[in-house]
């Protein structure tokens, strides 16, 4: 049976956004294997938040297969208690719409999160330090995050480049103007060369010139003229991931910390 507690989560998880975020624009019926996952992998979440209690943490989850990348996580974005949301656990990150060349800031519940349906429902919770956490509370609060959003969306967009913005880099740049103590961030310029000065390395992908065509051809959310033309010829792409926010922050902030999430199933329908 399931608890008072798990059914109250889902039905406040289910009816915190009136739209899935990130999944097909296409009008198809929710699986409902992969909602009682995604309650589990909200639920598991929420559970370690509430143990350790951060102002603000970025959530990460596996959105797509990147092994072939040594990659696990692929997209992340941040997570707080909303005041205007009766202090619930909300999740705020960049999505691309429906497989186009633009995204969107997007809100919601912490099992929305995990809707796109993701290959694994494992999460990942990274806590910067204390004083990072409360720059992003106080720009989370402000609603401020939208001011280094690009509209124009690459998957692999270059992190020091403003032509294009995939999710992860429009976090990072969030986390760079709340980690920067000697200067104030305006823009994505002043954040990019604040995150150079600072030593942020970006994860580099082997993709070789057919993969690079055919994705340049067939999907309208990938380019590489954003670049630079050597790296770009010998297949070395440059691109913000999990792992290379991850290690940024360890090696930036200490007394950051990181927990997988490992969802748990729901008890079986009576």
């Amino acid at each position: 049976m399931y608890s008072l507690r798990i059914i109250w989560l889902a039905l406040s998880l289910l009816l915190a956004s009136t739209a899935w975020a990130g999944r097909s624009c296409e009008e198809t019926p929710i699986d409902p294997h992969a909602f009682r996952k995604a309650m589990a992998a909200g639920y598991a979440s929420m559970q370690q938040l509430d143990k350790i209690k951060p102002q603000v943490a970025l959530i990460a989850r596996i959105g797509q297969d990147l092994s072939a990348y040594q990659l696990r996580f692929s997209h992340l974005g941040f997570v707080w208690r909303d005041p205007a949301q009766q202090g619930n656990w909300r999740v705020v990150h960049a999505l691309n719409d429906c497989g186009t060349a633009t995204s969107a800031i997007w809100q919601e519940g912490l099992a929305n999160f995990f809707m796109d349906d993701p290959v694994a429902y494992d999460a990942l919770l990274i806590v910067p330090p204390a004083a990072t956490q409360e720059r992003l509370h106080a720009l989370l609060q402000n609603n401020q995050l939208n001011a280094l959003h690009s509209e124009r969306y690459n998957m692999v967009a270059y992190p020091f480049s403003t032509r294009y913005q995939n999710s992860n880099q429009w976090a990072l740049e969030n986390l760079a103007r709340a980690m920067s103590k000697d200067i104030e961030i305006r823009n994505r310029e002043q954040a990019q060369q604040w995150l150079k000065l600072a030593g942020y390395q970006a994860s580099e992908l082997k993709i070789n010139t057919l993969k690079r065509l055919g994705g340049r051809v067939f999907r309208a959310n990938i380019a590489f003229d954003d670049h630079p033309g050597d790296l770009r010829l010998a297949g070395r792409i440059n691109t913000v991931t999990v792992d290379s926010i991850v290690n940024f922050i360890s090696n930036i902030g200490p007394g950051s910390r990181t927990y997988l999430v490992e969802a748990q199933p729901l008890p079986a329908l009576p």
